[in-house]
């Protein structure tokens, strides 16, 4: 005879699945209605629970969840590295969720918070749109957004200003004698494609030159689709003197298509990129790139959210991080392997 209530008895009190009840016990995402069944069957059963359910139970979990586009992405990786330590020292256990940049994925964890599988979250989408933001004011738990979002939204927010970013990089490139500047981004419904669009734009007109749609190529925000796009902006602008570079994955896959076109960096084709990821130190030439403060920005926002768990009433704060140019051989040279 069994020494007390098993996950079978459970479920056929609750009349659920034994399915059901696993996920309930493990702290799984579930229907609230569910949740409550399971735990009502449980407390009639005498059944004394792990700390997940218990957690549930009292509506508190000690997870947070940080949703990201791309679990792989460095930028990601960094701000993971720097928000873990600040929740554990809080008594937080992270819980990674990666979205694929799917936007229909990232509604579903902010509708999620209603079934209390976190005390909240950390999210750093590459869309912002009316659907996200709704959803963020519907939240049922505490919110942090990476990442620009429109004035006015009641959500604590961490943002760079890549805008100023990207001005920087253009201003040193044309500091260099730099007049043919071209510009590969991300796509441009992206807040940082369309952010960083814009401040090219913006910045080529500033700095006294012709803005020029051949200089413009439009890819993705990674190594090899990054590479495809400097290939294809390289065969319309062969005269070009320079490339900015929306990221550093794309500058990344830009030094590989020139290597192999047989242009030398800096001395042909200077090149600077974004997010000053771990690899632009060690790339070859060393990579300039502007900083957005990823680490920073990722321990920003975990500080942000236990605050938001211990002051829920307050209101939302905006905290921006500015931009800072690390300079390197892709466009001073100057380097010896």
């Amino acid at each position: 005879m069994s020494d007390g209530p098993t996950i079978t008895t459970i479920a056929e009190r609750a009349g659920v699945s034994i399915a059901s009840v696993s996920r309930v016990l493990n702290g799984l995402p579930t229907r609230e209605d569910t949740v409550r069944r399971v735990l009502s069957a449980a407390d009639e059963l005498g059944y004394v629970p792990n700390s997940v359910a218990r957690s549930l139970k009292s509506r508190r979990t000690n997870q947070v969840a940080f949703a990201m586009a791309d679990i792989g992405n460095p930028v990601y990786l960094t701000m993971v590295r720097e928000i873990q330590p600040v929740l554990k020292a809080a008594g937080y256990r992270l819980v990674l969720h990666s979205t694929d940049a799917d936007v229909a994925e990232e509604i579903d964890v902010l509708r999620s918070l209603g079934e209390r599988y976190v005390d909240g979250l950390i999210m750093i989408p590459l869309r912002i749109g009316e659907a996200h933001l709704k959803a963020v004011e519907a939240a049922r738990a505490p919110v942090v957004i990476i990442g620009s979002v429109p004035d006015g939204t009641r959500v604590d927010n961490v943002r760079t200003d890549s805008r100023t970013g990207v001005r920087l990089a253009l201003e040193h490139l044309r500091s260099l004698g730099r007049r043919r500047i071209g510009f590969v981004n991300g796509p441009l419904d992206t807040v940082p494609g369309s952010a960083r669009s814009t401040a090219y734009a913006e910045g080529i007109r500033e700095l006294g030159l012709p803005y020029d749609e051949n200089l413009v190529e439009i890819g993705d925000f990674y190594r090899a689709e990054g590479a495809q796009a400097v290939s294809r902006l390289l065969s319309r602008a062969p005269d070009l003197d320079a490339l900015m570079c929306a990221n550093d994955l794309i500058a990344l896959g830009a030094l590989d298509v020139l290597r192999r076109a047989g242009r030398r960096v800096p001395e042909d084709v200077a090149v600077a990129g974004m997010d000053d990821i771990d690899l632009a130190a060690v790339a070859w030439p060393s990579l300039t790139s502007v900083s957005l403060g990823s680490a920073e920005r990722g321990r920003l926002a975990a500080e942000l959210l236990l605050d938001r768990l211990g002051n829920g009433d307050r209101d939302p704060k905006v905290v921006t991080v500015p931009p800072r140019l690390m300079v390197r051989a892709s466009t001073v040279g100057e380097e010896t392997p």
